[in-house]
């Protein structure tokens, strides 16, 4: 059921909740969670509302969407609520707000927090610079990113980390979850050998690649590059090289020294998968705080960079040839 409340007030909006309440059936006591949305005029909400809805499957919550509008235009608010078959496990709340209601958004939410749940916030499209600073940001627990969705994808993560506060997070880094889970079982199998250095390649303007590559120079502290191209992850080993790669279907590769190809089927991860997972913890993620941290240390290739080390790596070659066959004629002789 979808309940449109135009020009409304708070007031009438909580008292139409109870209403719903009582003659849906549904009540407040299964949900975990509060999860603010936020986006202003011109960004559109409804994917965002169908990711939050899907995830409610696994975390049952409150969903409020602020669609914070234009400021010059009169104080104003718009309300919508969809309960039943219209909000999955969850129920939304739309708040449309124009006007001073627009500048003050979070005294609009605070009354529709669920009691003794905690809060999670979460910029669909472009967010704040520092999120834990911002009204809305500060009635989370957790503050959720999409790097993906800033129009300065080359230095996104540079600001994430200016403006980062512990309980940020992005849903860039929630897309390496399957990624990360075979690089490191791929290091906690024998032999062991350490890792010398690592290449990370990926596409130009991709935060999620930046990351990962942040995430291997971090948690292994060894020289790590980062080329543009085909995506590939070399691990450089004393035994030999470990490669993650992906195939014409692009399921996953893993090549290592001394055993079969290993194949994994992957699927690209949708919001609703991403924001679900981010719904499971609370807490602190160190581990992200740690990549985005070093990001900063990974030395990144440019295209002519990459010809030049391609070119010495050919002259290493032939030259090392050359004195193989040099030697190979002194021992004839």
């Amino acid at each position: 059921m979808i309940v449109n409340l135009p020009d409304t007030s708070s007031r009438e909006v909580a008292k139409r909740l109870v209403t719903l309440h009582e003659t849906e059936g549904s009540v407040n006591s299964g949900r975990v969670l509060t999860l603010v949305v936020c986006a202003e005029h011109d960004e559109p909400t409804e994917g965002a509302i169908e990711a939050a809805i899907a995830a409610s499957r696994e975390h049952p919550s409150r969903v409020i969407v602020v669609s914070r509008g234009v400021r010059h235009a009169r104080s104003r608010m718009d309300a919508e609520i969809r309960v039943g078959g219209d909000a999955g496990a969850s129920e939304v709340i739309v708040l449309s707000l124009a006007g001073d209601m627009a500048d003050h958004a979070h005294a609009v939410v605070i009354p529709f927090l669920l009691p003794d749940t905690p809060v999670v916030t979460w910029w669909p499209s472009i967010g704040p610079a520092r999120p834990a600073s911002d009204p809305l940001g500060t009635l989370g627990r957790r503050r959720i990113m999409d790097a993906n969705r800033d129009p300065g994808l080359n230095t996104v993560l540079k600001r994430r980390l200016a403006g980062y506060s512990p309980g940020d997070t992005d849903i860039a880094w929630t897309q390496l979850t399957p990624w990360r889970a075979i690089l490191a079982s791929a290091l906690d199998r024998p032999p062991f050998t350490p890792v010398l250095e690592i290449d990370v390649t990926g596409p130009d303007r991709s935060p999620a690649i930046d990351l990962l590559a942040g995430w291997l120079r971090s948690a292994l502290g060894v020289p790590t590059r980062r080329f543009t191209g085909s995506f590939e992850v070399r691990l450089v080993r004393t035994d030999g090289d470990t490669v993650l790669a992906v195939d014409e279907s692009n399921n996953a590769v893993l090549t290592a020294p001394g055993k079969p190809d290993g194949k994994i089927a992957m699927t690209p991860r949708s919001l609703p998968v991403c924001i679900a997972e981010e719904l499971r913890r609370l807490d602190v993620d160190e581990v992200y705080a740690s990549a985005l941290a070093g990001v900063a240390d990974v030395e990144r290739i440019s295209p002519e960079q990459e010809a030049l080390l391609r070119a010495d790596m050919r002259a290493a070659v032939e030259h090392a040839a050359q004195q193989s066959d040099s030697a190979a004629s002194d021992g004839k002789e």
